[in-house]
């Protein structure tokens, strides 16, 4: 049996056009999502003070904004590992996307190509990361986990750059699955019918612990509690695509990254899925900045909502942002249409609070604007 992860079909242009915020995104996706996707999607760990706590911190950093500056012409563009992209704004990897429309990654990478900015594909999305590349007119990166096959991470590795993905973005911060309740309440496990991919192994129907409730049963063994700085540097060994490393939160470990071959920081805590009690990203993002030093791009994801979050995440010197939750909203709302809706809202949005804050352009977004 099948379960239903949504209530009905796509809204049409009109609906969605009226949704005018990623709050309303959401506000119309948990009526569309039957109850166990929705609490997968959204739920945090613990107590979810974290996750909550995300959000919050952004919102109450106060934007200094500059006057009588010319924003009449104003740009969002700006560069990521010498590539164009049209604002400092990816898809961050989420999984299971065919829990919120049935074309699940494909109508994704679509809704990023379609607006200039780069999808992060996840390790466990519901579409081969071939099929994904294949439908991509942008940047894709691929997100992966050291699991306890090491053959098999190195071959999905090269995978990802035969596939021709630009850059890997390693988790470094599931040790362990995070207590996810919300999950465990609705009964999580991937819904019959669809399959985790990337990770389905030779002699296998499918990952092994395909089925269980909750994350942790259902995918336990993609991860790996030994996990070192030495398996960064084995990473690196065994592909030519530059390595972020995603899941940072000290300044420490953001140089020991650098030291062990990454290319690159992400400022995350799994969208506060992982361990609640955990520093907000807005919170951790100043001291992974001053760490790296204009080493290497700093990116950071977890409770950004709008513009002016992107905004100050590029005050506080990130390269850019990911966002993950709002782009389900969308796909679960619209499908290809709704997610190219909520990146539109956000580049619109941010291109808004760059003109209030007297900025025209990326590089004019500094710190300043945080301090008197």
């Amino acid at each position: 049996m099948t379960i239903a992860t949504t209530s009905a079909g796509p809204l049409g242009a009109d609906a969605l056009s009226r949704l005018a915020s990623v709050a309303a995104f959401e506000e119309a996706a948990r009526a569309r999502l039957a109850p166990m996707a929705y609490a997968y999607y959204a739920g945090g760990a613990g107590a979810e003070r974290t996750l909550s706590r995300n959000a919050e911190a952004w919102s109450r950093l106060l934007v200094w904004y500059r006057v009588m500056v010319d924003v009449s012409r104003r740009s969002t563009a700006t560069t990521l590992f010498g590539r164009p992209i049209a604002a400092p704004l990816l898809v961050a990897p989420t999984a299971l996307h065919k829990m919120a429309c049935d074309e699940g990654e494909i109508a994704t990478v679509r809704a990023c190509g379609a607006v200039g900015v780069p999808m992060v594909v996840s390790s466990l999305s519901t579409t081969r990361l071939e099929d994904v590349c294949a439908q991509a007119t942008g940047p894709v990166l691929f997100q992966l986990y050291i699991g306890q096959d090491r053959p098999f991470v190195r071959d999905l590795a090269q995978r990802a750059e035969s596939a021709g993905c630009v850059a890997i973005e390693l988790t470094v911060d599931t040790p362990v699955w995070g207590l996810r309740e919300r999950e465990q309440r609705t009964g999580f496990r991937v819904p019959d019918g669809m399959g985790v991919v990337n990770l389905y192994r030779d002699g296998h129907a499918g990952p092994t612990g395909h089925s269980g409730v909750g994350i942790g049963q259902a995918l336990g063994w993609t991860i790996d509690a030994s996990l070192s700085w030495r398996d960064l540097e084995w990473l690196c060994a065994q592909t030519k695509l530059p390595v972020l490393v995603k899941g940072v939160c000290r300044a420490d470990d953001a140089r020991h990254a650098l030291a062990s071959g990454a290319a690159g920081v992400v400022v995350s805590n799994h969208g506060g899925r992982q361990l609640d009690g955990a520093p907000a990203t807005a919170e951790a993002l100043p001291h992974v900045v001053d760490a790296v030093a204009g080493r290497a791009p700093v990116l950071v994801d977890g409770g950004i909502r709008g513009g002016t979050d992107i905004l100050r995440a590029l005050a506080l010197g990130a390269a850019a942002v990911q966002v993950g939750r709002p782009l389900l909203w969308g796909l679960a709302v619209g499908g290809e249409a709704g997610a190219r809706r909520v990146l539109e809202l956000l580049m619109e949005d941010l291109s808004r609070s760059m003109a209030l804050a007297g900025c025209a352009d990326v590089a004019s977004v500094t710190r300043d604007l945080l301090s008197p």
